[in-house]
């Protein structure tokens, strides 16, 4: 009887033993090296289980029973399991696109079944060029990206994708970072980036919707992965210089040039001073970085730590600045269903900025001024009877002395960054999963500036002597300026996510969900206070006579911007070839009126994997061929609509009386106003040939935006003043973006690469409705004069054009310039009409743009080389055109000018007038610049402490070709087209750096 229950009890439990037996194993790489994060899957138990950091797993499995075992990159394959330790071998996937996935919003896609136009670079790719921010880093490396940067520390790079679509809006595109939207990135690490992902085309964009329109960049930082602690440090240290100097005239030509600019002899030509200001006011720049990095994990807890410190002493003297970051990525597995992941980062900068306008008054000032007189005094501008420069005689130009300019300048700025954010993915059932996430950001900054008046005065007034009675009683002894200011954004998306294959065909992925978003009020405050005690430690406001000493107190608070918003998207993949993607969002907008405030911005995109057919399965050569394409509509927010209707404090006088005081309207605000729209439409191919070796890919597209807001005229009969917001103007954006590149493999110790990319963009204005605009004059140069136009003349041209006279030479009988009329007529400047003469010519914004790179890997040496060039912008040279009786010139001109002796010369004769804005002053902004050099060597280790070090040297911006004459034809200015962007005064000069470093694996 008991042998029987034995029996029966084996028969019943036989099979249950038979399909629960635990096979064990590893999946290895074809160096032997384990595959962490492998799928593999049993047949017929349809069990499943993913391989651990070393490659290990364990799945509940018959003996026999075939298993499949699959991980992207890498060739799927089927093995029957085995009672003993498994030993699996994957080959990499000869189809490299499949080894790569992209960040689309709320979601990634594989690469290959992506419809959209999205550059994609890894967190090589950033943290390699040495810079501060990270798309800086990114110049030259994404067709159709434009990103025009500045060297001065702490400065945001502008970026604009697909050109310009908007003349007074936002032009920025929107920063995803881990999910939160933000205005820069400023206070990112960029060893802390994993991807940076460029979102071009509208059918990408859609799902933005209305902050959308100048393209979105999506930015995922670093996470904990395996199972074991992993640190990693990496330090440099480098110094910078000038990249291009200017050479400037020496005492003796200058004096040669003013005393014919005078027709006089003021100017001794046997000085005994030649003052290289440029020298005098720089030093040798120096910036050094650490960071540490510590990430593993567990079975349900990743963890990643950072911090990393910036530390840079600036080319111009006095000018200092650093960051600390610190960022902290948890994952936590609560359950099979349900992880959390939480990010927290800070970022705190400290700087002591000084004004950039000591770069223009070292241009200007004279070199037979000294820096500081033999008694001890600054130097100024001051002529003797001599000819020489001392502490008496008259004054002969207005330019201070740039060292002292710097020396009195004292401000100190600080800022704090927060941000975080919790994300929360429930798996309610196989294939739909739901995503909670909150991200947070907080920012404060704060400054002040100490300005010692009196001993200003006292270096511009009594160069000879240190007496203080000459001091007007009625000025300020010194001026202290503090503000601060702050806000705090948050947003909220909940969104399920639902992925399905049928059939083995269909491939199904559906996204919906709403989002709530927050721009919260900013609040300003700025405080000036005269005659206050020179101590730092008496700066507070307490116990301070208001009325007696401040003497001017601003509060602000600009609006609180909310936007809710519904968003969809279908994604289906048919048969592995055949794609279709299909976005819409629904945004609502605080921003405009209430039956105004809500837009829907849809899209599609269609993809064909041509390589996928049948027809296509023995064509050599051909590894990979996609064609894709699509539409969209895009909204921009950013448009300047908060005008005040109402002006209140409005006094009127008669007889030294008031005699009304109270308000008026003296603007009008029209309520139908809502977004600029964008519609863009696009299409692509992306191919690999010849052995995966060749990859590459090829875009075009035409976006428009229909309803540009734009200042109008009010009509003569309101009785309003002001200009008032429409919708009033179309700008067109065209072109086409080209990026290949080479990879090859000669032999086991010996691989290397070269790639490139290159864009075309037209941009234009392309119409304007029945409306008279209230012209834009942009591009001041501070002497009366500015440079650039936006009005009804400006339809046919591009954003940011300028607007001057056309230079025709000199006047071989005179040396006088010449400028072309209207009709065609040479004349001098005094003969311009100024509603007649000016015309267009050119623009900031380039026709073209291009990046190169090429690398090389022999052995444990690694070898990379990136440029960067655009083509087709104007630049101004706005520190040579702002010239006034008494300043320097440029070597080449007080070399070679007009005289009755030299009518052939290459430049005008010289003159005191105040020079209008023309073409003599405008140059070629084409420049080609090797953006980054880089050699490391990887030392062979043994060791189990100490896994990696890579030591390196880089060189940044080394070289550059460039036909300007002015110190840089990259010039950012304010950012703003209309403003100084693309104009050469009070900027900051491109850089040359060198670097040395090493990165540490523990």
């Amino acid at each position: 009887m008991r042998n029987f229950i034995f029996s029966f009890l084996a028969l019943i439990l036989l099979p249950a033993y038979m399909s629960g037996q635990v096979i064990t194993g590893k999946v290895l790489d074809k160096s032997g090296i384990g595959i962490p994060g492998a799928m593999i899957f049993a047949v017929d138990s349809k069990t499943s289980a993913d391989t651990d950091f070393d490659g290990n797993f364990n799945i509940n499995a018959k003996v026999g029973e075939v298993l499949k075992i699959s991980m992207v990159g890498f060739d799927a394959i089927s093995v029957n399991a085995s009672s003993g330790v498994m030993n699996i071998t994957l080959k990499e996937s000869k189809d490299t696109e499949l080894k790569e996935v992209v960040v689309i919003g709320y979601g990634t896609r594989k690469k290959i079944d992506n419809t959209t136009a999205i550059t994609s670079l890894k967190a090589e790719e950033i943290s390699k060029t040495k810079v501060l921010n990270a798309s800086q880093a990114i110049q030259g490396k994404a067709a159709g990206v434009q990103v025009i940067s500045s060297d001065l520390p702490g400065s945001t790079p502008s970026v604009v994708i697909r050109g310009l679509g908007t003349a007074l809006g936002g032009r920025t595109p929107l920063f995803i970072v881990d999910g939160m939207p933000t205005e820069n990135i400023n206070n990112i690490n960029t060893n802390d980036i994993t991807s940076y992902e460029i979102l071009k085309d509208a059918s990408s964009l859609a799902i933005y919707g209305t902050r959308a329109a100048n393209g979105v960049i999506i930015i995922t930082t670093k996470k904990g992965k395996g199972d074991k602690v992993s640190v990693e440090f990496e330090s440099f240290a480098g110094f910078r210089e000038p990249l291009k100097k200017v050479k400037m005239a020496g005492s003796n030509k200058y004096s040669h040039y003013s005393n014919a600019a005078l027709q006089t002899t003021t100017f001794s030509q046997d000085q005994p001073v030649n003052t290289d200001w440029f020298d005098a006011i720089t030093r040798k720049g120096s910036y050094t970085q650490n960071n540490v990095s510590v990430s593993g994990g567990t079975e349900n807890i990743k963890y990643f730590f950072s911090i990393g410190n910036y530390q840079e002493k600036a080319i111009l003297n006095g000018l200092d600045y650093s960051r600390t970051t610190f960022r902290n990525n948890n994952e936590y597995k609560i359950s099979k269903k349900l992880t959390l992941n939480q990010n927290f980062s800070f970022g705190s900068t400290n700087s002591t900025p000084k004004p950039l306008s000591a770069f223009t008054n070292a241009y200007k000032q004279s070199p037979i001024v000294p820096v500081r007189f033999s008694n001890g005094q600054y130097g100024v501008s001051y002529v003797g009877s001599d000819g020489f420069a001392g502490t008496a005689g008259s004054s002969f130009n207005n330019v201070g002395n740039p060292v002292a300019q710097l020396d009195y300048f004292d401000e100190q700025q600080r800022s704090i960054t927060l941000q975080g954010g919790l994300k929360l993915d429930y798996e309610i059932v196989k294939s739909l999963k739901f995503t909670s996430q909150f991200n947070g950001e907080y920012y404060t900054w704060k400054n002040y500036n100490f300005e010692d008046t009196k001993a200003i005065w006292q270096t511009n007034n009594n160069p000879g002597q240190l007496a203080t009675i000459m001091y007007p009683a009625d000025k300020n002894i010194n001026l202290l300026t503090k503000g601060r200011n702050q806000y705090f954004n948050w947003n909220l998306s909940n969104y399920l996510t639902y992925n399905k294959v049928f059939a083995d065909i269909h491939d199904i992925e559906v996204t919906g969900g709403i989002e709530t978003s927050i721009k919260g009020a900013r609040e300003q405050l700025t405080v000036a206070r005269k005659n206050v005690n020179a101590n730092a430690n008496y700066w507070s406001l307490k116990d301070v006579d208001y009325v007696g000493t401040v003497t001017s107190y601003k509060d602000e608070v600009f609006n609180e911007n909310k936007i809710a918003s519904y968003f969809g998207r279908f994604q289906y993949k048919l048969m592995d070839r055949y794609l279709f993607t299909g976005t819409i969002r629904r945004d609502g907008s605080s921003n405009f009126g209430k039956d105004y405030r809500w837009g829907t911005f849809p899209a599609f995109g269609l993809g064909w994997v041509v390589t996928k057919e049948d027809f296509m399965v023995n064509v050599k050569g051909i590894n990979l061929l996609k064609l894709r394409g699509g539409w969209g509509k895009l909204g921009n927010q950013n448009v300047p609509l908060n005008n005040q209707a109402y002006s209140s404090g409005l006094s009127y006088y008669l007889g030294g009386s008031i005699l009304n005081e109270g308000t008026t309207i003296n603007s009008q605000v029209d309520p139908s106003l809502s977004w600029e729209i964008t519609e863009e439409t696009s299409g692509g191919i992306d191919f690999e040939l010849l052995n995966n070796r060749l990859k590459g890919s090829f875009d075009v597209y035409d976006k428009t935006t229909t309803n540009v807001i734009l200042n109008t005229k009010p009509y003569m009969t309101s009785g309003i003043s002001n200009s008032s917001p429409a919708h009033v103007g179309e700008v067109s954006n065209k072109g086409y973006e080209v990026a290949l590149r080479w990879d090859d493999k000669l032999t086991d110790n010996l691989s290397y690469w070269i790639g490139g990319n290159f864009s075309n963009n037209k941009n234009e204005l392309t119409g304007l409705k029945d409306a008279t605009l209230a012209p834009i004059t942009g591009g001041d140069l501070a002497n009366g004069q500015w440079t650039k136009l936006l009005d009804n003349t400006s339809v046919g041209r591009p954003l940011g054009s300028f607007y001057m006279y056309e230079y025709a030479g000199f006047d071989t009988a005179n040396g006088k310039m010449l400028y072309y009329t209207a009709t065609g007529a040479k004349v001098t400047q005094d003969a311009l009409d100024a509603n007649k003469d000016k015309k267009y010519v050119g623009s900031i914004l380039p026709n073209s743009t291009y990046g190169v790179t090429l690398g090389l890997n022999y052995k444990n040496f690694d070898l990379s080389v990136d440029g960067y060039g655009t083509s087709g912008a104007k630049v101004y040279n706005g520190k040579k055109a702002q010239r006034f009786s008494g300043e320097n010139v440029e070597e080449s001109l007080a070399t070679n000018f007009w005289t009755a002796n030299n009518t052939t010369a290459a430049n005008p004769g010289p003159f005191n007038l105040v020079p209008v804005a023309s073409t003599y002053y405008l140059e070629s902004g084409d420049f080609f610049r090797i953006n980054n050099i880089s050699l490391g060597y990887k030392i062979p280790l043994k060791g189990e402490f100490l896994n990696s070090c890579r030591v390196y040297v880089n060189a940044i911006n080394p070289f550059i070709t460039q036909k300007f004459s002015g110190f840089s034809p990259e010039l950012n200015g304010n950012g703003d087209p209309y403003g100084t962007q693309g104009i050469e005064l009070d900027a900051y000069p491109t850089l040359r750096s060198f670097v040395i470093g090493a990165n540490l694996k523990f």
